[in-house]
């Protein structure tokens, strides 16, 4: 047995894929956001533009959310059921604030954001570029998506190194 004693290394390695594979999705969404938002800055064909944004809510309403909850769901019970504890370990601290900052990013900002250029875009086609909301709603959009880049990949860069050791427990006076 491992850790306290709740899951066998089978059953934690594959609860550790299960894990690994969500947040691999959420990272590749990601960069298919990124992908998408770059060119639909840079299209001069309606098509596409109207393509790009459909896409990337198409997959915020659909691999985003399953890939956040999936990762959320399979790191807490990681964590719950390995020696490693939900506070025991300021680097694991470290990724549940990150995750938080992905979730809302991810399931909540990116399918509002979206859907509004969707929306925007199917109304106004190219013009759309020129109205200010669309151009508040693009940066908004592109800042999210810088964010959940930068978060999920720190997500994994601290899973490596595990950096900042464990917490000190200070024992309560009598």
């Amino acid at each position: 047995m491992n850790g306290i004693g709740k899951l066998s290394i089978t059953q934690r390695r594959w609860l550790l894929s299960a894990h690994l594979l969500f947040s691999a999705i959420m990272f590749g969404v990601a960069v298919a956001f990124l992908i998408l938002s770059i060119t639909a800055a840079n299209t001069s064909d309606e098509g596409v533009l109207k393509a790009c944004y459909t896409s990337m809510h198409a997959l915020a309403k659909t691999s985003v959310q399953a890939s956040t909850i999936g990762a959320l769901v399979t790191g807490i019970l990681l964590s719950v059921l390995t020696k490693w504890g939900l506070f025991k370990h300021y680097w694991i601290i470290a990724k549940e604030g990150l995750m938080i900052i992905s979730i809302l990013l991810g399931p909540f900002s990116m399918e509002v954001l979206t859907l509004k250029a969707v929306t925007l875009t199917s109304a106004e086609g190219l013009n759309s570029l020129y109205d200010p909301v669309f151009t508040v709603n693009s940066r908004l959009l592109w800042t999210g998506i810088i964010l959940q880049i930068l978060s999920v990949g720190g997500m994994f860069v601290i899973s490596v190194f595990k950096p900042w050791g464990q917490r000190k427990h200070k024992s309560l006076p009598n």
